[in-house]
Order: structure tokens, then sequence, then C-alpha cells
């Protein structure tokens, strides 16, 4: 994206599609109504995102504040499909709370992920990393909330001797 037009907003005004899902009600009638005011080509559905299937390719995929709520494995799973869904040469932007968190007043005790510094990168092997940062913020009672944020380029598809692209 462009300085100035960031995430989802910058694609759909320079004309790209975009889908927005969201499992709060409240958060997806602002887009719809922001992007219908804005004339944007923004779809914005509700969703459980834990169980929602993926589908078809994109050429950008954000994900903010997702994968924390999900189980370890629930969201690694969900990276990975994520990652599956993203064309080649597609830009990933990934963002989490990660082990240094002490603000965990947000989680279900029994389903929540802190990934550990470092294990976000370990997940894009081959992808050209453009952006890898961990930032700390101020939380409620003197605690933390440590995020990491990650943008990666997937590689372009190889292609075989014979044509056939992998």
């Amino acid at each position: 994206m462009r300085a100035g037009q960031p995430g989802p907003r910058g694609g759909a005004r320079r004309g790209c599609p975009v889908l927005a899902l969201d499992g709060s009600p409240t958060a997806i009638a602002h887009v719809r109504q922001a992007a219908a005011a804005a004339g944007l080509p923004v779809e914005a559905d509700v969703a459980d995102l834990r169980t929602f299937a993926i589908q078809g390719e994109f050429d950008t995929v954000v994900s903010i504040g997702l994968l924390m709520f999900f189980d370890c494995p629930a969201a690694r799973r969900k990276l990975g499909e994520l990652q599956a869904h993203l064309r080649p040469g597609g830009i990933a932007v990934l963002n989490v709370l990660v082990e240094g968190t002490t603000y965990l007043d947000m989680f279900d005790p029994a389903a929540y992920c802190l990934f550990p510094d470092g294990e976000p990168e370990k997940h894009f092997p081959g992808w050209e990393i453009l952006v890898s940062g961990y930032e700390d913020f101020p939380a409620p009672g003197g605690r933390v909330k440590r995020f990491a944020t990650l943008i990666a380029k997937k590689p372009a598809a190889a292609v075989h001797s014979d044509g056939a692209v992998m």
C-alpha cells in the first residue's frame, strides 16, 4: 500500500475489491456504512473466523488482532489457511499479541494464543520479510500489551521446466 492509503481502505480507494470479515456485527455495520458513504468496493460480512472457510485467492491478507483469540493449534492452522489463499507475490500483514503480554483480561483463559518472540517469522520460510517488529504498549493496572507486526511477501510461483506452475 502507498503512504496515505493504508490498509484495506487504501486498496478500495484504488478500485480494488475488498472483503472485510469480523465477528462483531457493530464493526461490520461501521465498515459497511463507511464504504457506502465513500462509494468503495467493500464487501463486509459478520463471520465466526474460527470456522469460516476462506474461498478464493487474494492479493493481500490482513490479520490484525485475530489469531491471539484462538487456542494456539487453531491460530497456527488459521495462519496457514490465510497464507494458502494468498496469491504468489501477495502480501500478508499480521499483528498479534505475543509472549511478554501481561494484560490478559480480554481472553478466554482456555482459548488464547500468545506466540513466542520470533515465532511469527518462522511461519514464513522462503517469504520476503518486509517488516518485522515488536512493540510494547501500556495497559490497565500497570500491565503491558506486547505486539508483533509482520509484513511478508509470498514468493512468486515456481515454474517447472515443463511450464507447470507450483
